[in-house]
């Protein structure tokens, strides 16, 4: 028995974790302490990793399908030799437009996509879809135009703020804030705090709060707008901050002081007075903070919602703060910056949508595939993801796949997706090779979790800085040797700090071979790499380290790193390489929010247009009626106790809810003749599966919900729990950024006793 430590890879908090290992399984798992954020904190569902680790569905050796659907084993020289050819062919013959590139680097598995990110290049397409791109990119939009840059993203300081206003977030289940469930006690056990919960259920935090506005579903827009307008209204705004730090207030204020407010709240059906309530303590608040998440992200108005939180804490002068909302550092480049403004940018080819962030939403995937253009997707990597259980309409997503000319899946497990593949890549899992999370989104302090292995990769599989840097070379785009590189990298003495290694690569990729700039990750790799060993797929963290050092020198420095301006950077980079508790890179002072802000003058722009216009029409847009024939709206994906994405194909992982019930209120569950325990059929205009009804009152009446993460088939048997998007439609979405509007599907509920023929297809 050995004891490693790790991190959990479920959520974005990125908890530390100790896990005993005997004979190459996972056993124990607990909270390392040591851990520089969560210091020992765990949730149940990390508790159980080991489902995700050792499970039937594993991959172990690349795959080829047949001509009849079944796969056979090949060798990897054969399968990437065969990808690598046909590849060139559809780029020679149709250009980069051809070829589109979903995932790239699952949660806490985002090392991998340095590497991936390297076959866009190559094939010279710009269609990256992700997971960020059906969830957030209404968000980062809007972060772009008040912040400077899509890439500026806020966090909140919930655990040292007096007032926090969680919107369409349960984090008791979602986590996304440190240590949540104990952070959540320390605010309900404390008098002189406040914690208000808007939403239209009664969640685990909404229980725990002192208000819960529980709004009628798809109505946050019209919440939050009135609440700011009470605020703006009775002078509560705070006129020092947004003189001193904002621009174009008095713009949005004329639009805020004509919002009905009386009307607004009566279309939430929330009670007026809570809602004065509310708004006054936020607004008086010394420090006070919001907390979002795909509650409003993912509902109607989703990118008005964004716009509209951020004013909340913008016109309150909490912003910038302890315990208010702040920009943070960003040391992984998980997203980037795209203006749809730019003449240049490009455009998919059938729906004519630019990216947000250098991300696509996957929403429109499907049509850019299955279309009768020249210029259509013909072949699709998909990396770390399964679009055909996570992307709206799963119909329409499998007939896309069954088109393609070329599908290949790189994935630690045999997922829907994989089994409509050409080829079937497997990757070693998440702790059988160095990795870490990019979602390091903590201000003032910032940590960065390198995460080692703790048992060795099974069977075949490798890691996708191998896998792809591998393509690479059978694509004939990089050399497979490097040999004044290999040496200076191995031959460089310690007490330099890589410095020599630098600049012989920097030499390489300007001067001497530009062309291989573009695949930089993979020739750091291919060099540095041999002489980090078993951590070779790290080895792109150096140059990362270095730029962040050189934005970010005298935070880095506070944070305990040593160096100058050559050496600092490689100093943080062997300081990462040997925490594998995770380190500390960086501890800012408040007052660095204002240089994050990517705007030249340093100041927020409150301003923007077209968020306007929407706030300005917001009193004549309709809440889509029930209608007879779909009387109740659903939430297409709902955090619970034991659901967690995709990550668990083994359903045997839950202690709870193993079928992945439908909540129905009481007063509906009468109306339409369900009994708790009993099985119905779920519709949408889209399509209908079999459910199994729990009866619970902390729903609103009208009002269902579904979990996400289940619906997999597990060693190729029926699929165990709902598959949502079989009811969800990628054209019902928001029209700008076409982010779906998964918490606001109309549905209806039919018990399954009543219906004398029902399809197996359904569920």
């Amino acid at each position: 028995m050995t004891t490693h430590q790790t991190a959990c890879i479920l959520c974005s908090r990125n908890c530390g974790l100790l896990v005993d290992v005997e004979n190459e399984q996972l056993k124990k798992i607990r909270g390392d302490e040591s851990a520089p954020t969560s210091k020992g904190y765990i949730c149940q569902k990390a508790a159980r990793l080991v489902h995700y680790q050792s499970n039937e569905d594993r991959l172990q050796y690349p795959l080829k399908r047949q001509p009849d659907g079944s796969f056979v084993r090949v060798t990897w020289d054969e399968a990437l030799s065969d990808i690598a050819s046909r590849l060139l062919r559809i780029k020679k013959q149709h250009g980069g437009k051809a070829f589109a590139f979903y995932g790239g680097g699952g949660q806490g598995n985002h090392l991998g996509g340095a590497y991936s990110r390297q076959l866009l290049k190559v094939m010279k397409s710009f269609y990256l879809y992700t997971a960020l791109g059906q969830e957030k990119t209404g968000d980062f939009w809007v972060n772009g135009r008040m912040f400077g840059r899509q890439d500026c993203h806020t966090t909140e300081d919930v655990e040292n703020a007096d007032f926090v206003l969680f919107i369409g977030t349960n984090p008791y289940q979602a986590h996304g804030i440190p240590n949540a469930r104990d952070t959540l006690k320390h605010i309900k056990n404390d008098p002189v705090r406040t914690m208000v919960v808007v939403d239209p259920r009664r969640t685990e935090t909404a229980k725990m709060a002192n208000t819960h506005l529980q709004l009628r579903p798809g109505t946050d827009a019209f919440l939050m707008a009135a609440m700011l307008s009470i605020i703006v209204r009775e002078n509560l705004h705070d006129k020092e901050f947004l003189a001193k730090h904002c621009n174009d207030f008095d713009a949005v204020e004329k639009v805020l002081l004509n919002v009905p407010v009386d009307e607004f709240v009566r279309r939430a059906d929330v009670p007026l007075d809570d809602v004065y309530v509310v708004a006054r303590g936020f607004a008086t608040a010394r420090r006070a903070c919001v907390r979002i998440d795909l509650g409003i992200q993912q509902t109607l108005n989703s990118t008005l919602n964004s716009y509209l939180e951020k004013l909340l804490y913008l016109v309150t002068g909490n912003f910038g703060i302890e315990g208010g909302n702040n920009l943070h550092s960003v040391f992984l480049p998980v997203i980037g910056h795209t203006d749809e403004r730019n003449e240049k940018l490009v455009h998919t080819v059938h729906n004519k949508m630019f990216p947000i962030s250098g991300i696509f939403p996957p929403n429109i995937l499907p049509s850019e595939i299955d279309n009768s253009s020249e210029d259509r997707v013909r072949a699709l990597f998909v990396d770390s993801g399964n679009p055909a259980l996570t992307t709206a309409d799963t119909p329409a997503v499998e007939k896309a796949l069954s088109k393609l000319e070329l599908l290949v899946v790189v994935d630690v497990a045999m997922t829907e997706t994989a089994r409509y593949a050409h080829y079937v890549l497997p990757a070693s899992s998440q702790y059988e090779k160095f990795e870490a999370t990019g979602f390091n989104l903590e201000f003032p302090t910032n940590y960065f979790h390198l995460r080692h292995p703790v048992v060795r990769p099974i069977g075949e599989s490798l890691s996708e800085a191998e896998i792809y840097t591998q393509l690479l070379e059978k694509m004939g785009v990089i050399p497979k040797r490097f040999p004044i590189l290999e040496r200076i990298a191995k031959w460089e003495p310690k007490g330099t700090c890589h410095v020599g290694y630098i600049a012989a690569l920097a030499a390489t990729i300007t001067t001497m071979r530009p062309n291989l700039a573009p695949y930089a990750a993979s020739v750091v790799y291919r060099t540095l790499g041999k002489s980090l060993g078993p951590a070779a797929s790290a080895s792109t963290l150096l140059p990362i380290c270095m730029a962040y050092a050189k934005k970010h020198g005298p935070a880095v420095m506070r944070a305990g790193v040593k160096g100058n301006k050559l050496t600092l950077g490689t100093k943080l980079f062997r300081r990462i390489l040997g925490s594998p508790q995770g380190a500390i890179i960086s501890t800012h002072e408040m007052q660095d929010v204002w240089s994050l802000i990517a705007h030249s003058d340093r100041r927020v722009h409150l301003l923007v247009p077209e968020m306007l216009d929407q706030l300005r029409i917001l009193k004549d847009t309709k809440i889509p009626a029930e209608t007879e024939q779909y009387p109740l709206i659903l939430m297409a994906g709902e955090r619970r106790n034991y659901n967690a994405n995709q990550i668990y194909r083994d359903p045997k992982w839950r202690k709870q809810d193993h079928d992945g019930c439908l909540k129905v209120h009481p007063n509906d569950a009468e109306a339409y003749g369900l009994g708790h325990g009993e099985k119905a059929i779920c519709r949408t205009e889209s399509g209908a599966i079999s459910v199994v009804v729990e009866v619970d009152d902390a729903t609103r009446p009208g009002f269902i919900t579904l979990p996400h993460g289940y619906g997999m088939k597990y060693e190729n048997g029926k699929a165990n729990g709902p598959q949502l998007n079989r009811l969800t439609s990628s054209k019902h979405c928001d029209p700008f950024t076409h982010t779906p509007y998964h918490k606001f599907v109309p549905a209806a509920i039919t018990p399954l006793r009543t219906l004398p023929v029902f399809s197996d297809a359904a569920g």
